[in-house]
């Protein structure tokens, strides 16, 4: 099945950055298993939260330092108790959700696009 047809400027409205997650805590008041995240979005963005649903197939010990790639400029969301402020981007695998990443270190802040 062919997804729906999107613009460019669709692509274009959403600021997709690299950041490193500098904090992690279990989320036991969440709906469905999760994390509460701290990502570090560098200077222009600074640290933002996100509850992310990934504890299939990450531990918190190894989230710590990992680069990702988030969408930064969504409105915030309350999820239970707490206030999600990016998306970070997964894949749903049969596995689980799989982060995506870098493919070689970056600058946290830098852009897709």
């Amino acid at each position: 099945m062919k997804a729906s047809e999107a613009q460019f400027s669709n692509f274009q409205a959403l600021d997709i950055r690299v950041g490193t997650i500098v904090r992690v805590e279990a989320f036991p008041k969440a709906r469905n298993p999760a994390f509460k995240l701290w990502v570090d979005f560098g200077a222009d963005v600074g640290v933002l939260q996100s509850s992310a649903q990934i504890t299939e197939l990450y531990d918190e010990q190894a989230l710590i330092d990992r680069q990702v790639l988030g969408i930064v400029n969504f409105s915030s969301k309350q999820v239970a108790d707490f206030m999600s402020e990016c998306l970070v981007l997964g894949v749903y695998s049969e596995q689980g959700v799989v982060l995506l990443s870098v493919e070689r270190p970056c600058e946290n802040g830098d852009k897709l696009g």
